[in-house]
């Protein structure tokens, strides 16, 4: 579990259970989901629509964290479930905006029961855009949920009343898969519900999901150059265990994701003039374009590009294997610094 998340879970648990604490503690949890909510908003918007029905990791006995598609209508299912028909009383997110429409879901149910091959014809179907502005729906009304409970209520505890509701919703399906989440959630007082499924259970949900955007990563890049258009080598970059370069679809380059259509504006000019890369433009050395375009922050991925433009990259790479086997840095200025000419004469000196 990612720590920071879990330190702040747990964080929370503790001071929900002091009525001193506890308004302090609701809002670490709401600081929590929304830092949990970053997570899968970052996902929904930089990764292409067909990594959300892939399945990366294989179908396997239990594997309920098979697809993108299939964790974002699972969490917040549950959580519209639970919130609106189990605690509130009342009618489910899904049910209104023409949610159940605008995502092209089949079903109303939490997904428990799909197998492999259901998961990815559903994963196929659903509106991802549609699915995330539900999601998003979801969690707001839950945080007003969570914003307007009070300690008392804390303990308060579910009757076979409830149960009934529960069912009569038809929202769980009877799969032994699904059917026993009734069970489990009456189980619960509010307390238990805050973490089952307010907290921990988008916890494990989201880092599901990173490590399968992050496979899907990592299989796209096999047999790809990486040497990126700007001249950044994927192998040697910080972020290179979740983004699939500029030289596939998986592309979650911190400059792309901030970019029109995800495209960075030197991967789009290199594409359009022919080019592998920029080193191999003549006008690389004064390029304001893109990446370039932000002077002495990118000053060091210039001087990368240039080191290659006059040794090759294979040169580039022995080089880089070189410095980060003898000092320890994640970002390429640190080393480089952000004069052209400097950084240029510190990689002829390694």
């Amino acid at each position: 579990m990612d720590k920071d998340w879990s330190d702040k879970n747990k964080k929370m648990q503790a001071l929900i259970s002091k009525e001193a604490t506890f308004d302090e503690g609701i809002k670490i949890l709401l600081e929590l989901r929304a830092d949990l909510f970053g997570q899968i908003t970052s996902i929904v918007k930089t990764f292409p629509p067909v990594a959300f029905y892939q399945m990366p990791f294989g179908e396997g006995d239990g594997n309920h964290h098979a697809t993108l598609a299939w964790s974002l209508w699972h969490v917040f299912r549950i959580e519209d479930i639970v919130a609106h028909t189990l605690i509130l009383n009342d009618r489910q997110i899904l049910f209104t905006d023409d949610w159940l429409e605008k995502t092209n879901s089949k079903i109303i149910t939490t997904g428990n029961e799909l197998n492999a091959d259901e998961t990815v014809d559903f994963s196929k179907r659903l509106n991802i855009k549609a699915s995330y502005d539900y999601c998003k729906a979801v969690m707001d009304s839950t945080n007003e949920l969570l914003k307007n409970l009070k300690f008392a209520e804390l303990k308060k505890k579910f009757s076979g009343e409830d149960k009934k509701r529960l069912v009569a919703c038809n929202c769980i399906s009877s799969d032994e898969n699904s059917v026993w989440l009734i069970d489990y959630w009456c189980g619960k007082n509010l307390k238990g519900l805050i973490q089952m499924p307010f907290s921990r259970h988008w916890i494990m949900h989201v880092e599901a999901m990173r490590r399968i955007k992050n496979k899907l990563c990592q299989m796209a890049k096999k047999g790809v150059d990486q040497i990126a258009y700007c001249g950044l080598s994927c192998g040697h970059c910080f972020l290179t265990e979740w983004c699939g370069s500029c030289r596939t679809i998986y592309n979650t380059c911190s400059f792309a994701t901030c970019s029109p259509d995800g495209v960075c504006p030197n991967t789009a000019c290199c594409k359009q003039k022919g080019l592998d890369g920029c080193y191999e433009c003549a006008e690389l050395y004064d390029c304001k374009k893109g990446f370039y375009a932000l002077g002495k922050e990118t000053n060091a991925i210039r001087v990368i590009a240039l080191f290659i433009q006059k040794y090759g990259k294979k040169e580039l790479l022995r080089v880089l294997d070189l410095m980060h086997s003898k000092k320890k840095f994640e970002k390429i200025q640190e080393v480089l610094g952000d004069d052209i000419d400097e950084g240029l004469k510190i990689m002829e000196k390694w």
